[in-house]
């Protein structure tokens, strides 16, 4: 297993405005210019799956695997003999917002595809 989190804390924004940001996938490359496109049909929800392109990769078909309202929301991502899991918690703190995305890789190639593919995912979450 590989796992590598990020976080930052600001008084920006509440968890509601995160939780609203967050679950609007069709306007994600609004504010993350790392994306080329991302595209979901249906809610926001446990069991429903959205198209997601990083800049200079294939688009991938990701499922949102939990999620619980404006606290945080887990996708999974799954590859050939490796699964990767983006959990993305909203906490608030004294000192603000604290935002923390964490991505996991699990599986026998699970080497492979954090060189692949979530390598790149970390080095853009700042």
């Amino acid at each position: 297993m590989w796992q590598k989190s990020y976080s930052v804390v600001t008084k920006d924004v509440t968890r509601e405005q995160m939780w609203r940001m967050w679950s609007d996938v069709n306007h994600w490359t609004a504010w993350d210019k790392s994306i080329e496109s991302a595209s979901m049909d249906g809610k926001f929800e446990a069991g429903n799956f959205y198209n997601f392109q990083p800049k200079g990769s294939s688009n991938i078909k990701i499922k949102i695997h939990e999620t619980v309202e404006n606290q945080s929301f887990t996708d999974l991502t799954v590859f050939p003999l490796a699964k990767m899991y983006g959990k993305h918690t909203f906490e608030q703190t004294e000192n603000g917002l604290r935002v923390t995305t964490t991505m996991t890789v699990v599986g026998i190639l699970g080497f492979l595809w954090r060189k692949i593919v979530a390598q790149k995912i970390v080095d853009d979450l700042p």
